[in-house]
């Protein structure tokens, strides 16, 4: 493997680590935002939902740039505004200025989630083996960071600019300079994918894609559940502490990073189906332990259950994406990225309605029987006739990421 895709390997999964700990720093502190800017709790639900709204403006508007500018391109400049955003978060004290905060970190994850999986999956390509788990461990190991970093806020009772200056100056930096080896596998000279990238736009392609589509908005209305109600769920269900409230979402992220750090193993070994049915079964299992969970420290247990469970399905729905359609693996990712948001959309707000209308504890059922629905799916997942591992793999290493379709 030649030095510049290693180089550009390492440097794309510091992206992963640092937007895991911007996201993290983000959603571990949303009691903290909501006192700093005297949000109710009406309103809140409309601020949740407006940055995955905005975030899926972001990624079809990438789909329609990489038309035109390199994936690579996007993700070095969209990687610093969500940082400088998430400072703005932190500096303001009007509702309005939070908002605009939000509105720009929201415009540009968007920009950012699409490129950073489109580089992935090229990656992984030209690899000729599953690594996109690895890119995902490393966002896991950047939420970890993120988290703790937000208990030490909470603990010590530091202000969230205070909190947030110290990650932002450190990681923009690294994130530029690390921009300068990104890899844009697959493109020609221009930055443009070949020519197969026009049969993208059909309507049979999104019918092709849309059972992953489905599997990707059922994963992220169970993370979206983790990452925006897991604090106020321990805290207000559950009766810990403000500082406690911060664990789950850190408990979860440590438990996908262990998935996701053995996860492409198990993928070349046994297949992304199976891996991809077993992570639905553990993943709807923690929900129902945290359902019924008689207080926090149950309560943790089905966060971890929650980890360990989801974090493989995301990762392999973009990696199945790009097997499907290697000639528009870009406009693949980026459709099936918004769907990354629509989860967000419809989970937030989704578990607040049902928790303010019935109890949250009920609400925590909804997103289970979802995640199990993604056993239906499982089969999408088949790279037929293309595997990973040993015995599901072929020989000829270079048609890996290629799907049987041929589009």
């Amino acid at each position: 493997m030649t030095d510049v895709l290693r180089r550009g390997r390492a440097s794309l999964a510091f992206s992963f680590f640092a937007q895991g700990a911007a996201f993290a720093l983000l959603v571990t502190r949303i009691p903290a935002i909501q006192d700093r800017y005297g949000i109710s709790d009406a309103l809140l639900p409309l601020f949740l939902a407006a940055v995955p709204v905005l975030a899926g403006l972001g990624s079809v508007t990438t789909e329609h740039l990489v038309k035109r500018i390199r994936p690579s391109r996007i993700l070095r400049w969209s990687q610093p505004v969500v940082l400088l955003a998430l400072l703005g978060v932190g500096a303001g004290d009007q509702l309005a200025e939070v908002a605009v905060a939000l509105g720009a970190f929201g415009l540009a994850v968007g920009g950012l989630d699409a490129s950073m999986n489109m580089l992935g999956v090229s990656l992984q390509r030209s690899y000729g083996r599953s690594i996109m788990l690895g890119f995902h461990a490393a966002y896991s190991l950047g939420g970890i960071g993120g988290a703790s970093l937000a208990w030490a806020g909470a603990h010590w009772h530091l202000s969230l600019f205070v909190s947030y200056l110290p990650v932002v100056l450190v990681l923009l930096p690294l994130c530029l300079v690390g921009s300068r080896w990104y890899v844009d596998g697959g493109a020609d000279a221009d930055g443009k994918e070949d020519a197969a990238a026009g049969t993208g736009a059909g309507p049979l392609v999104f019918k092709l894609l849309l059972p992953l589509c489905l599997v990707m908005t059922f994963a992220y209305i169970g993370d979206s559940t983790v990452s925006n109600w897991s604090a106020k769920y321990l805290k207000d269900v559950l009766g810990s502490s403000e500082q406690m409230a911060t664990v789950p979402y850190n408990v979860y992220m440590v438990m996908t990073l262990v998935g996701r750090a053995v996860g492409d193993f198990g993928v070349r070994r046994f297949g992304a189906v199976a891996v991809v049915r077993l992570g639905a079964v553990v993943a709807a299992l923690g929900f129902g332990v945290v359902a019924v969970a008689p207080g926090a420290g149950v309560g943790m247990l089905g966060f971890t259950l929650l980890g360990l469970g989801l974090c493989v399905v995301v990762p392999q729905t973009f990696a199945a994406a790009g097997r499907l359609f290697p000639g528009a693996s870009d406009t693949a990712i980026a459709r099936l990225n918004i769907f990354n948001y629509v989860g967000f959309l419809i989970g937030s707000p989704l578990v607040g309605a049902l928790g303010d209308a019935w109890n949250y504890r009920a609400a925590m059922l909804v997103p289970m029987v979802l995640v199990l629905a993604i056993l239906g799916y499982a089969r999408s997942f088949d790279p037929q006739p293309d595997r990973y591992g040993d015995v599901h793999e072929r020989p000829r290493t270079a048609d890996v990421g290629r799907g049987s379709n041929g589009v």
